[in-house]
C-alpha cells in the first residue's frame, strides 16, 4: 500500500508596465551632463525623436542621433563618456532593440553609476511587455514560445519574476539542472527587503531543494534545504525534505531528529504542508523486504544435495520461515519511527482539515504499516464515510477489520470491492478557490453488462466538517467498462474537502 503525494503547481502571472514617462521625452533622473558637443547633439536628436508625432521625422532624428553618437564614441574621444552610451541606449529604446539597449545601458552604468536607478527603470520598461508575451504563451500551452520570450526578456533585465518563470518552465519539463540554475539566479537577484521579492526568493530556495529531492540527488537537496531553513526555520515541508535526504543517505538518527523538529512545529503549519510532510516521512521509511524471495534464497542455499529426507525438508522450511519472519521484524523496527512520524503529521493535518480525503487515505495506510489495531479501523470507517465507492477505500476497510480479527467483516468488504460494487468513483482533482471549489473525476462501470443511471449526493465541507454546499449529480447509464467524467462545482467560502454517497 502506498500514500498519495500532493502536487503543487507553480503559477506564472503577468506584470504591469511602469513607463518612465508618457509618450514624450523623459530626461534622465540622475546627474548626467553631455560634456561634449557631439553627445549634446545626440541628446537633442533623441529628444526630438521622442517628441515628434511624425514617423518620417522620428526616423530621420534617430539616424542623425546614430551618426553623431557613433562618431562621439569612435573618433570623438568620448568612448568613456557615460552620457554618450546612455543616449545610445535611449535611441535603442525608441527602436525597441533589446540587445542594443542592453549592451549600451551596461556600458553607461559602468561609466555613470549614479544613473543605475534610472537605467533600471528603463530596463524594466523594455522587459515588461516581452515578459507578458511569455506569460500569454505559457497560459496558451506554448512552452517553446514562452521560453523564447522569457529568454528575450531576461536579456534586457534579470528580473526575479522572469528568472523564476524560466525556472518553473524547466522544472515542469524535468530539466533539473537548468531549473536549479535559474532558481539560484532568483536567489542572487532578491537580496533586498521588498516583500514580493522575498517571497520569490523563498520559493526559489525551496523549489531548488524540492527539485533535487524529487530527482533523488540527496547531497544537493540537503544543501538547498539547509540554505532555505537558514532563512525560514521551522518550515515543515523543508524539514521533511531535509529529513528525506538524511534517510536516503543512511543517516537514520539525523532523519528521525529532523522529523521530531518538524512535528514540534505542526501548530504553525498549514494542513497541506503537514500532509506533504507526512508523505515525505512515509516514503523515507526503508522498503519492505520481499519475504517470499528471502525464503526462496534461503531454501536454495540450504537444500541438501540429492534427495532430501522429510526431516531435512522440515528443517529447511523452519529455518527459512524464521529468516523471513526475522527480516520482517527487523524492517518493522527500522521503519516504525518513520511511520509514527508520518502518522503524527497526517493526524495534525486532519485536526485542522478533518474531511481531507487524501489525508485520511494516507493516515489509514500509515496505520496499516504500523499494524495499529486500535486506530486503523476508526480512521478507515471515516474514510469510507467520505469515499464509499472507491475500491482502495474498501480494501483498506477490509484490512482494518482483518487486523481486528473479524473475518466476516473482512470478507464482506472484500466482496463489495471485488464483486458487489457496480461502479467505482475516483476523484482525480480537487481545486479550492476563495469563492468555491471544483472536484473532477470518473465514474467507471465495473460490470460486464450495462448499468442503469444513478445519483451521487456530493457535499463540500469547511475546515470543521460543516456542509458549505451540496449537489446531486446524475450519472447516466454506462456500458460495460465505460466511464463518465465528473465535474462538480460548488459556491461558498471556506471549502476544504468533499464527500459523497449514492442516493
Amino acid at each position: 500500500m502506498t500514500v498519495r503525494q500532493a502536487v503543487v503547481a507553480v503559477g506564472i502571472g503577468t506584470v504591469l508596465a511602469v513607463a518612465p514617462a508618457g509618450a514624450q521625452w523623459a530626461p534622465p533622473k540622475c546627474d548626467l551632463k553631455p560634456g561634449h558637443y557631439l553627445v549634446n547633439s545626440g541628446l537633442l536628436y533623441v529628444r526630438n525623436a521622442s517628441n515628434t508625432k511624425y514617423e518620417d521625422q522620428k526616423q530621420k532624428d534617430l539616424r542623425d542621433a546614430d551618426r553623431v553618437l557613433t562618431q562621439a564614441v569612435t573618433t570623438g574621444g568620448q568612448e568613456d563618456n557615460g552620457a554618450a552610451w546612455y543616449y545610445i541606449a535611449r535611441r535603442y529604446v525608441l527602436l525597441n532593440d533589446l540587445a542594443g539597449a542592453d549592451s549600451a545601458f551596461r556600458r553607461a552604468e559602468q561609466l555613470a553609476p549614479q544613473c543605475a536607478g534610472d537605467i533600471f527603470i528603463w530596463r524594466r520598461y523594455l522587459w515588461t511587455p516581452v515578459y507578458n508575451k511569455g506569460v500569454q504563451a505559457y497560459q496558451a500551452g506554448s512552452t517553446d514560445s514562452a521560453l523564447h520570450y522569457f529568454r528575450q526578456a531576461n536579456q534586457i533585465h534579470r528580473e526575479p519574476a522572469g528568472l523564476s518563470a524560466m525556472a518553473a518552465l524547466f522544472a515542469n519539463a524535468g530539466e533539473i539542472d537548468s531549473a536549479a540554475q535559474y532558481y539560484g539566479e532568483v536567489v542572487r537577484a532578491t537580496q533586498g527587503a521588498d516583500t514580493a521579492q522575498q517571497r520569490l526568493r523563498r520559493e526559489a530556495m525551496f523549489n531548488r531543494g524540492a527539485l533535487y529531492n524529487q530527482a533523488r540527488r540527496w547531497t544537493e537537496s540537503e544543501a538547498a534545504f539547509r540554505e532555505y531553513l537558514g532563512e525560514s526555520p521551522g518550515d515543515v515541508q523543508a524539514l521533511a525534505g531535509l529529513a528525506a535526504a538524511f534517510a536516503q543517505t543512511g543517516r537514520t538518527d539525523s532523519a528521525i531528529a529532523t522529523y521530531q523538529v518538524l512535528l514540534a512545529h505542526a501548530d504553525e503549519a498549514e494542513p497541506r504542508h503537514l500532509f506533504a510532510a507526512g508523505v515525505a516521512m512515509f516514503n523515507a521509511a526503508p522498503d519492505e523486504p520481499d519475504s517470499g524471495a528471502i525464503w526462496d534464497r534461503c531454501r536454495d542455499a540450504r537444500q541438501p544435495a540429492g534427495r532430501a529426507t522429510a526431516a531435512q525438508t522440515r528443517q529447511v522450511a523452519a529455518t527459512c520461515s524464521a529468516a523471513g519472519r526475522d527480516s520482517m521484524t527487523a524492517w518493522r523496527a527500522a521503519s516504525r519511527q518513520y511511520f509514527r512520524g508520518a502518522a503524527g503529521a497526517f493526524e495534525a493535518g486532519l485536526a485542522r482539515s478533518p474531511g481531507n480525503r487524501d489525508g485520511m487515505f494516507n493516515l489509514v495506510n500509515t496505520y496499516y504499516r504500523l499494524q495499529d489495531t486500535v486506530k486503523m479501523l476508526g480512521a478507515a470507517q471515516r474514510l469510507y464515510a467520505a469515499d464509499p465507492m472507491n475500491r482502495n477505500t474498501l480494501r483498506l476497510l477490509a484490512a482494518a477489520w482483518q487486523l481486528q480479527g473479524k473475518t466476516d467483516s473482512t470478507l464482506y468488504y472484500l466482496q463489495v470491492a471485488d464483486t458487489a460494487l457496480v461502479a467505482e468513483v475516483t476523484i482525480t482533482a480537487f481545486v479550492v478557490a476563495e469563492q468555491g471549489a471544483e472536484a473532477t473525476g470518473l465514474v467507471t462501470s465495473l460490470r460486464e453488462t450495462p448499468i442503469p443511471t444513478m445519483t451521487l449526493a456530493f457535499e463540500f465541507l469547511d475546515g470543521k466538517g460543516g456542509v458549505v454546499a451540496a449537489q446531486a449529480v446524475e450519472v447516466p447509464a454506462l456500458d460495460a467498462g465505460a466511464s463518465h467524467q465528473l465535474r462538480i462545482q460548488a459556491n461558498g467560502r471556506g471549502i476544504t474537502s468533499w464527500r459523497y454517497r449514492r442516493q
